[in-house]
């Protein structure tokens, strides 16, 4: 027909098989756009590694439970990358859902500040004394042995706090052997870990009442130590971890307090008492460095207050008077943030580790060595009616 134009050739019919060329050519670019599909939903998968039938299942089941994403290594190190750095984060996690104990003994006379202090180094009423009705509040006439527990918690950080307090001590006119019921004290938390170790069927945690810390309160004379304080150091240095202080040091000047703590460090030494951190405790090169600059401190000049105050537009813990306020957390007027840091921020689980594998290690292999000797046939000795292994001190 005029006007009409005439068909394309693929659209003619071949003379072989009389097949339109047009529809063969449509139906081959479909099955080509199927394949392509098929490919790229592999690509996908395989990219994703969001569907592994090995791990997780067939595709319903993946699509309901995601499978932990894989640590990702730091650039230029691919390769390379095995992922053993992970098990600091898996011990992270474990330490956070188990949470923490330490048990902390103050040991001093009345009146030194040891309750406040207490308050200060954890920002909260947590000393014994904060607790207890105003009843309770006398001198007892002999050595008590209290304890109070709290469970507190900062940035998802939980923790058992066990603060022991020793009433009566260094009150009495004759305080002759006043470090005995401590040291009792001592190795009875000792013996309850111990008789739980040795269970057939223990606990899977056994429950940590030792003391791994005791801070020993020094009256600020200004002159040097008392027979008290060295024997109570004695005795005790040898199964618990001491940290001497100056308490109320604001009662003394400058002088003064730099005097008094040389003094201090030289009775220590003329008596061979290893207050902590203990030289034969140091680990490496490092720690030396860092604990020699903690020992050069020793004894701490501290100052507690549990009151706060505006100072400079700054809200701080500190003391009032007439001439000003002692800030309890500057290092230029008391030594009370060196302690704190010790105790909490670089020390703490120092402080559990030595309690653990060296103060109560030694008790552990003394009793076992008595109770093998028990079964031999030789009794074991007793002083005024109290087990020998719950007076003497750890002397190997």
């Amino acid at each position: 027909l005029e006007g009409v134009a005439e068909p394309s050739w693929c659209c003619k019919l071949t003379e072989r098989d009389s097949v339109c060329v047009c529809g063969e050519r449509e139906r081959e670019r479909e099955r080509e756009r199927e394949r392509e599909g098929k490919r790229e939903q592999a690509s996908v998968l395989r990219k994703g590694s969001e569907v592994i039938t090995s791990f997780y299942g067939n595709m319903a089941d993946a699509a309901k439970v995601a499978p932990p994403q894989p640590a990702k290594p730091e650039k230029g190190a691919e390769f390379g990358y095995v992922g053993i750095d992970a098990i600091l984060e898996q011990m992270r996690r474990k330490a956070m859902k188990q949470g923490f104990e330490l048990n902390i003994m103050v040991v001093g006379q009345s009146g030194l500040g040891k309750s406040t202090l207490i308050n200060t180094l954890f920002k909260s009423k947590v000393s014994r004394r904060s607790v207890m009705s105003s009843d309770e509040e006398r001198i007892p006439q002999t050595i008590e042995i209290k304890s109070i527990s709290h469970d507190i918690e900062e940035k998802g950080v939980r923790m058992k706090l066990t603060v022991i307090d020793t009433p009566g001590f260094g009150d009495q006119i004759n305080n002759e052997n006043c470090w005995q019921p401590i040291m009792k004290f001592i190795n009875e938390q000792y013996e309850q870990y111990l008789q739980e170790e040795i269970n057939i069927s223990r606990k899977k945690r056994i429950p940590d009442t030792r003391v791994h810390c005791c801070i020993y309160f020094i009256p600020p004379t200004g002159h040097c130590l008392r027979p008290i304080d060295i024997e109570f150091m004695r005795h005790l240095s040898k199964v618990v971890n001491i940290v001497p202080v100056i308490a109320k040091a604001d009662t003394l000047t400058l002088e003064e307090r730099d005097f008094f703590k040389k003094k201090i460090r030289e009775d220590l030494r003329a008596n061979e008492i290893e207050v902590y951190p203990q030289k034969e405790f140091d680990e490496d090169a490092e720690d030396r460095l860092i604990n020699d600059k903690i020992r050069d401190m020793i004894p701490f000049a501290v100052v507690g207050s549990d009151q706060e105050y505006q100072v400079n537009g700054k809200r701080l813990l500190g003391r009032k008077t007439r001439w000003g306020t002692v800030e309890v957390e500057n290092t230029a007027h008391c030594e009370f943030a060196y302690l704190r840091d010790l105790l909490i921020r670089t020390h703490m689980q120092n402080l559990k580790d030595i309690t653990s594998s060296i103060h109560y290690e030694v008790y552990r292999v003394r009793r076992l060595n008595e109770n093998n000797t028990q079964s031999n046939g030789q009794p074991n000795g007793h002083s005024n009616g109290v087990p020998a292994h719950e007076v003497l001190s750890h002397e190997m």
